[in-house]
């Protein structure tokens, strides 16, 4: 049985403790794994994020930087801050969990971790484009750039949000429960 928390209204139906027939775990063991389910999915996008990084903090020290016009040095450089803001975002559930350690605060772990790796990744997939958008622009020009942008955003847009909310706004067969509570406790 769930316990009851006198933090979250037990009648509000966003909060409902969404039971999956196959599992028997409780609160506890609930947000224990949505916790390292959080930090495995962390640990992969962070190698990926490192990667990229590492890649665009060398480029202006390469010598055909300087023949980029501003237009791209500004891709550069909006491309090069949303890496950077991307890896903090992705770091700060990792630190939170070191500052909240042993304060049994595990479910605002969960739930906080969980928005700021969804700003983490946007702001990653942020980055791609702008990366895929650098390339063919030093390579083929301005309006290259563009369209490579604006063709790896629409991409993006529907593979990272798209099928994950068109999956969500379906009920899985035989399902009883609501989307809103399973996003917020799945």
């Amino acid at each position: 049985m769930p316990e009851e928390r006198p933090d979250i209204p037990q009648d509000d139906p966003r909060h409902a403790v969404v039971a999956d027939p196959d599992r028997s775990e409780s609160d506890a063991e609930r947000l224990d794994r949505n916790w390292g389910e959080l930090l495995q999915e962390l640990r992969v996008t962070q190698t990926g994020i490192q990667m990229l990084g590492g890649f665009l903090l060398v480029l202006p020290f390469q010598s055909g930087f300087t023949e980029l016009g501003p237009e791209l040095r500004m891709l550069y450089l909006v491309t090069f801050s949303s890496s950077v803001v991307s890896v903090f975002f992705v770091l700060s559930p990792v630190m939170m969990h070191r500052i909240l350690f042993r304060t049994r605060r595990k479910d605002v772990l969960v739930t906080l971790g969980n928005r700021l790796a969804q700003i983490g990744l946007a702001l990653l997939a942020l980055t791609m484009v702008g990366g895929v958008a650098l390339v063919f622009g030093a390579v083929l020009g301005e309006t290259a750039a563009i369209i490579t942008g604006i063709t790896a955003g629409a991409v993006a847009i529907v593979l990272l949000w798209g099928l994950a909310g068109y999956v969500a706004l379906r009920k899985a067969p035989g399902a009883t429960y609501d989307n809103e509570a399973v996003a917020d406790h799945s």
